[in-house]
C-alpha cells in the first residue's frame, strides 16, 4: 500500500490544494496523511479559521488523515517547520512519500541542494557571505552556488526552499520516506493575483476585506464547495474570519509588561533582535508599526513576526529543540479510520485521539500540550463574537468524523 504524506496548513482550503491530492491519486496514492498546522500558522500569524474546520475541509477535499503539528513547529523557521512535520510523518510507520508544491519540480535537483546545505564546507562559506552585509536568505544562495552551482538558483523560490528544508529533514532523521516534488498550479506564492488557482496569501486578503455574508465573490471560486460552506457556517457563528490585528491591544500589552531579558529568552539565533523589540515595544502604537521599528535588511519579516508570536503565546526556543513528543489527530474518513487503525501497531509515538488520551503522556510531553491549550485559549479571544471565545476547547473538542 502506497501512502503519501503532505505538511501543509490549508489556511484555507483551496482548489490548488485539492488539485495536489487529487494528483497524488492519480500518481497511486492508496491514501493519504496531512500533517496541518493547528491555530497558529508558519508567517507568524493567527489561522483564518480554526484547525478542526481546515482539518474537516481538508478530508472533504481528498485527504484521509489528517493530524496536527505542534504548536512550536508549526510556528518556527521554514527549517523547523520541516524538521516537526517530517517527524510527525516518519512517526506514524505507514507513510512512505512525502509530497509537496514546488516551483521547479525536480525532486533530484532538491536533493542536490539539500545536500550542498548540509556539507560540512557550507557553514564557512555561509559566514563568509554573510559579513558581506546582505540578508541571510541572499547570503545562503551565494554560499549553496560554491557548492552546487546553478542549481541553488531554487534557493529563490518559497515552495521550493520549503521542498529543500524537507529533503534535509528527511536525511538528518535517517527517514525511509522518499521526497516528491509536485508542480505548483496556479499563481505563484503570495502573489497578488489569481488565475485558475489562486496563492493562499490571495485568498486571506480577499476574504478579510469581504464585510458581508455575501462578500465572497472575490473568492469563493477559488476554494472548494466545502471550504466555502464550512467557511460560511464559521462565520454566521462569529468564530470567523480571525486575525491578529483583533488582538492587537492584547499583544502589545504582553510586549510592553516583559523586560529586556524576557524578550533575550525568545532569541532563538541569539542575533540581538530582542534588544530592537524591546525598545519598539514601549514605543509603538500598533503592530505594523512595531515590526516596521524593528525591520532591517537582516531580518525578513516573516522572522519577525514569529518572534513577536512566540513571545505573545508563550513559545520558547527550547520546545523546538526537543522531539515531536505525539501524534494528534484532527479528522478522518473512512480511509483515515483504517490507516489509524494501522498506526495502533507501527506509530512510534503515543496517537492522541480524544482528549482523556493525554493520560499516556509523559511529563514534558503534557507541558507541551499545556501550551497548547493556552494558545488555542488566546486564538479563540480573536473570534469576531467574543461571546463564542470560552476558553477550554483544548481538552473538550473530539476529532472530526467525515
Amino acid at each position: 500500500m502506497h501512502i503519501a504524506g503532505v505538511i501543509c496548513e490549508y489556511n484555507p482550503f483551496h482548489t490548488g490544494h485539492a488539485w495536489q491530492l487529487a494528483e497524488l491519486r492519480r500518481r497511486g496514492a492508496d491514501g493519504i496523511v496531512c500533517v496541518m498546522s493547528g491555530n497558529f500558522v508558519q508567517r507568524g500569524d493567527f489561522a483564518l479559521l480554526r484547525k478542526h474546520v481546515r482539518a474537516e475541509a481538508a478530508v472533504r477535499g481528498g485527504a484521509d488523515l489528517v493530524l496536527e503539528l505542534p504548536l512550536p513547529w508549526a510556528t518556527a523557521s521554514a527549517e523547523g517547520f520541516a524538521r516537526g512535520g517530517v517527524e510527525v510523518l516518519a512517526a506514524t510507520g505507514v507513510v512512505d512519500t512525502l509530497a509537496f508544491g514546488s516551483e521547479c519540480a525536480d525532486t533530484n535537483a532538491l536533493v542536490r541542494v539539500a545536500q550542498a546545505l548540509c556539507a560540512t564546507e557550507f557553514p564557512a562559506a555561509l559566514r563568509e557571505e554573510i559579513l558581506r552585509g546582505d540578508s541571510f536568505a541572499a547570503a545562503r544562495q551565494r554560499a549553496a552556488e560554491r557548492l552546487c552551482g546553478a542549481d541553488a538558483e531554487i534557493l529563490g523560490n518559497p515552495n521550493d526552499i520549503l521542498g529543500v528544508e524537507y529533503c534535509k529533514a528527511l536525511r538528518a532523521q535517517a527517514s525511509a520516506i522518499v521526497p516528491l516534488a509536485l508542480p505548483r498550479v496556479g499563481a505563484a506564492h503570495d502573489a497578488a493575483a489569481a488565475d485558475a488557482y489562486a496563492s493562499a496569501s490571495f485568498l486571506r486578503e480577499r476574504i478579510l476585506e469581504s464585510d458581508t455574508a455575501d462578500g465572497c465573490d472575490a473568492w469563493s471560486r477559488y476554494v472548494t464547495a466545502d471550504m466555502l460552506r464550512l467557511y460560511a457556517a464559521e462565520r454566521a457563528a462569529g468564530r470567523a474570519p480571525v486575525r491578529m490585528e483583533t488582538m492587537e491591544r492584547a499583544v502589545l500589552t504582553r510586549l510592553r509588561a516583559m523586560t529586556e531579558a524576557d524578550f533575550a529568552a525568545f532569541d532563538e539565533g541569539g542575533e540581538g533582535v530582542y534588544h530592537r523589540f524591546f525598545d519598539a515595544a514601549r514605543k509603538a502604537t500598533g503592530i505594523g508599526a512595531l515590526l516596521d521599528a524593528v525591520k532591517t535588511k537582516r531580518y525578513a519579516h516573516a522572522r519577525l513576526r514569529r518572534f513577536l508570536l512566540s513571545c505573545y503565546l508563550g513559545v520558547f526556543p527550547a520546545q523546538r529543540r526537543i522531539d515531536v513528543p505525539y501524534i494528534r489527530v484532527l479528522a478522518m474518513g473512512d480511509k483515515g479510520k483504517d490507516l489509524l487503525h494501522e498506526m495502533r501497531r507501527t506509530s512510534k509515538l503515543p496517537v492522541l485521539i480524544r482528549p482523556t488520551d493525554v493520560k499516556k503522556l509523559t511529563e514534558s510531553a503534557k507541558n507541551l500540550l499545556e501550551t497548547e491549550a493556552r494558545a488555542t485559549d488566546l486564538y479563540a479571544l480573536a473570534y469576531p463574537d467574543l461571546a463564542q471565545s470560552a476558553g477550554g476547547s483544548e481538552w473538550t473538542t473530539n476529532p472530526v468524523i467525515v
